[in-house]
């Protein structure tokens, strides 16, 4: 930088003398200055400045910001100016103005402003740090590291749905600071933008994600038939499917029909779908029946024992219609439930046995036969 000054060759030399010491400081002032101005600008407390992202959330809202860094002193750690070929003093510290968790929820909102109809996410600040340090040479490299997590507040407690870590670097002289700011806020809206874009993605399909939950019910069927026989209103018992050896007693043949079921869970369009295969089985290799007992009266009662088991499926998917399932406890009410029905089951089934005798009551036989028949034509 050169400086042209006119003074006029009348003036005295002692007058020259003193101008020529003023200008001299001036011009050390002109050229010291810029950098004494940019170190106090670095110094001082960093404002972000608030911008609204060009993306509009469909999914969330953010409901509140956490910080949870290790050290929560500041965000910067930088080296001062330094001439060239001088050791840089030891790095100092700057935070953002107002302090860094007021600032980045003021950050966050104007860059998102939250639309409360949406799932309210909180974010946790794990780690916002930018260091410099002296690189070979004698210039200057900042690194920035960030790392956020978000969570979805549901009620009294937040579902952890995914993390984003990001790193930037600059380098600068040593003796010219830069303006870290730009460097803070674009990672933080590179972080809220890889968290608009995972969630949009992930909203029709992720069950942390789902809205609500419903049960799709079917019967279990096995093709080709096995050793299992599984309930179908055309797949009555036969005789040649009692394959077990008869037991000794007063009982002329025996069935050991139960209850169960298969679960497979699907999220649709934000929906978790619980499809339940409901099982009403009873296995050949179990079923006995004495040599002389053949008869279709046995089979009937026989038959009846299936059928029951067949009412308690039915109750059991009654039950289950009349929950009002969540996405967060689906399985608990299905659980419970089932276990209720196992019992009503095997109670029943005594009652039966009871009742008709083990069938040698014809009367009380056929009244069950009917009350039976009356309750799975109900089904239908």
């Amino acid at each position: 930088m050169t400086y042209f000054i006119m003074i006029p060759l009348l003036l005295a030399g002692f007058v020259f003398g003193r101008l020529y010491k003023c200008v001299c400081k001036l011009l050390i002032m002109l050229l010291v200055l810029p950098q004494v101005l940019k170190a106090q600008k670095i110094t001082a407390p960093i404002v972000l400045i608030n911008e609204q992202l060009p993306v509009i959330p469909k999914e969330f809202y953010v409901a509140n910001v956490v910080d949870d860094r290790d050290d929560q002193r500041a965000v910067a750690w930088l080296l001062p100016v330094s001439a060239a070929g001088a050791i840089p003093a030891s790095p100092y510290t700057t935070d953002l103005k107002g302090g860094t968790l007021a600032a980045l929820k003021q950050f966050v909102n104007f860059a998102l402003p939250p639309n409360r109809s949406l799932r309210p996410v909180v974010i946790h600040i794990r780690k916002l740090r930018i260091e410099e340090s002296v690189l070979p040479g004698g210039s200057v490299e900042g690194k920035l590291k960030i790392s956020l997590s978000f969570y979805l507040q549901k009620e009294d407690q937040q579902i952890h749905l995914i993390d984003y870590t990001g790193s930037a670097g600059y380098n600068r002289p040593a003796g010219q600071m830069i303006d870290v700011e730009p460097v803070l806020r674009h990672a933080l809206q590179y972080g809220l933008t890889y968290f608009n874009t995972w969630i949009n993605r992930e909203a029709d399909t992720n069950i942390k994600l789902a809205k609500g939950a419903r049960i799709i019910f079917t019967d279990y069927t096995e093709q080709p038939e096995g050793d299992t026989i599984y309930y179908s209103a055309k797949r009555p018992l036969r005789w040649d499917d009692f394959r077990a050896k008869p037991m000794g007693g007063k009982y002329e043949a025996e069935v050991f029909p139960s209850i169960g079921y298969t679960e497979e869970v699907e999220v649709v369009k934000g929906i978790v779908n619980v499809k339940l295969a409901v099982k009403a089985y009873v296995p050949k290799s179990a079923c006995w029946v004495k040599p002389d007992s053949r008869n279709d009266y046995s089979l009937n009662h026989e038959q009846r024992h299936f059928d029951i088991v067949k009412i308690i499926a039915e109750r059991f998917k009654q039950k289950l219609r009349a929950e009002k399932l969540t996405v967060d406890n689906y399985d608990g009410p299905i659980n419970v439930q089932y276990l209720e029905s196992f019992h009503e089951m095997n109670v029943m089934q005594d009652q039966y046995d009871d009742e008709t005798r083990h069938g040698t009551n014809t009367f009380t036989q056929q009244q069950w036969n009917e009350k039976i028949d009356k309750e799975l034509a109900s089904f239908k």
